[in-house]
Formats: structure tokens, C-alpha cells, sequence
């Protein structure tokens, strides 16, 4: 019997593997300078025009309130697909799309590596390493949506 299987895209942030469901993903960019909102909240790294529409860029690393290893310009945008429109958000590495089984995505714990756990969606066993299965669409609360 054939386990399922989710199709996931895997980058990195400040050395850390996370994934995201490659159906809440609909391009990857490379990095863009952004045009600065005033009064946004410190993640919100700006905007930018994509395919002439403003596309609000997220920085992850501010975001789980981690410090910022790398040049945020040698990143990647991932473009993800949102209830209402769309976000960027800025990674360092995109690495690979991959398959995952089923199995190996385990419930995450209340709290992981300091992320809370509204983004997280599950943990993925793979070989040594474990990467932490994000939830795109919760990256931004309703009232920062609403904001941006």
C-alpha cells in the first residue's frame, strides 16, 4: 500500500530547514528592493509591484523574532498564495521540492525552536535533520492582512 504523500518546498532561514505545501506557493522571485510602508510593523520589509499588483514582503526572520544572519538581498522571494491576494516572503536558500510521506510529518510541540505554534503545521523527519513544516496562510493575522 502507497502511503500519501505531500509535495513540499523546502528552504532556509538563518540555517534553519523549514518547508511549506507546494500548493500554497505560487512563484519564487529573486530578491527585489522594496518601496517602505510608513507605520508597518517591523517584519513587513515593503512592497513590491508583481505582475501589477502590490505584493507586501514578509521577512520570516523578524517575523519568529529571530536576528537576521545573511544579506536579506542575496535572498529569495517566495510568493505565497493567500485567502484574499498574495505575499512574499523573503528566505535565504530555496533548496529543493520534495515528497513527503505522510508519516513523517509529526505533530509539533506548543512551542518550536521559539516560532509559536499557529505557523507551524507539523514537524518532517528526514534522515538527520528535522525541518519545520510552516503554514503560510498564517503568517500574518487577520488584523495585519487587513492592515497591509
Amino acid at each position: 500500500m502507497i502511503g500519501n504523500t505531500t509535495k513540499v518546498l523546502i528552504f532556509h532561514i538563518n540555517d534553519i530547514s523549514y518547508a511549506t505545501d507546494i500548493m500554497e506557493v505560487e512563484r519564487i522571485l529573486g530578491y527585489e528592493t522594496p518601496t517602505i510602508l510608513p507605520e508597518s510593523p517591523d517584519f513587513v520589509e515593503g512592497v513590491i509591484n508583481y505582475e501589477g499588483n502590490i505584493l507586501p514582503l514578509i521577512n520570516l526572520s523578524k517575523r519568529f523574532n529571530m536576528l537576521q544572519d545573511g544579506d536579506i538581498t542575496e535572498g529569495k522571494i517566495i510568493v505565497a498564495k493567500q485567502e484574499k491576494g498574495k505575499i512574499g516572503i523573503i528566505v535565504d536558500i530555496v533548496s529543493e521540492v520534495k515528497d513527503v510521506e505522510s508519516e513523517k510529518i509529526e505533530t509539533p510541540p506548543e512551542v518550536v525552536s521559539g516560532i509559536s505554534k499557529r505557523y507551524v503545521k507539523g514537524l518532517i523527519k528526514d534522515d538527520e535533520d528535522i525541518i519545520i513544516l510552516l503554514n503560510l496562510s498564517t503568517v500574518l493575522s487577520d488584523k495585519e492582512k487587513e492592515m497591509l
